[in-house]
């Protein structure tokens, strides 16, 4: 008798998920889709707004489908200038369930990229420090599967040091600005290449150009 009564439980059960879980999933999908549109509003009607040293927009395009296309989750940004670049990842984890940290130095620079994370609607995805980053991203626990490096490119070999032990294998170290010649850049690029733990290639969708480091083992 308690079995048919458990078995019964089950039946019902089975059928109020059947019945509330297509609304559940149809809700989701719409938050999505009305989230996507808005960011999408947006990026348009920005597009040749962003200043102060803010990644083109094609690089923005590169960095929203790589993490798309890798399933990336857990994301962190060095350099978040007034948001151009962390509204195009957290747009990306809000398709792969995650999340991004992003810090910035400057404090005017901060200030207007909170109002832009929210005013894209993205805001609940970022968590955005105002921070040196040469303190913080060793302080920071990790682990990482994504990294987007666009702050002092002389620092760009030293803040890979630091993050290597905390990006797992399959995720990426991404870094701006490499075809530019600026300092640093070519040291930095001579010790990524030279890891056999990575395999490091460069998009060239934009005059400025990220590497892409991908961590093999």
């Amino acid at each position: 008798m308690i079995e048919r009564r458990s078995n019964r439980f089950i039946v019902v059960a089975a059928a109020a998920l059947s019945i509330l879980g297509p609304a559940a999933v149809g809700g989701q999908a719409q938050d999505k889709a009305q989230l996507d549109a808005r960011v999408r509003a947006f990026l348009e009607r920005t597009r040749g707004e962003w200043r102060d040293l803010n990644v083109p927009y094609e690089d923005g395009r590169v960095l929203h489908d790589l993490i798309v296309r890798k399933g990336f989750k857990r994301g962190l940004e060095i350099g978040t200038s007034t948001g151009h670049s962390a509204i195009w990842m957290a747009w990306a984890m809000s398709k792969t369930g995650g999340k991004l940290v992003t810090i910035e130095i400057d404090e005017r620079r901060h200030r207007q990229a909170l109002q832009n994370l929210e005013a894209a609607g993205v805001a609940p995805l970022v968590d955005a420090r105002l921070a040196d980053a040469h303190q913080l991203v060793k302080d920071l626990a990790g682990p990482f599967d994504f990294v987007f490096s666009d702050a002092d490119k002389n620092w760009y070999t030293q803040y890979f040091k630091d993050l290597d032990g905390k990006l797992s294998v399959g995720g990426c170290f991404t870094a701006h600005n490499v075809l530019n010649g600026f300092g640093g850049i070519t040291a930095f690029l001579e010790y990524v290449r030279s890891r056999p733990d990575y395999e490091t290639t460069i998009d060239r969708s934009s005059r400025s150009g990220i590497s892409v480091s991908c961590k093999l083992r």
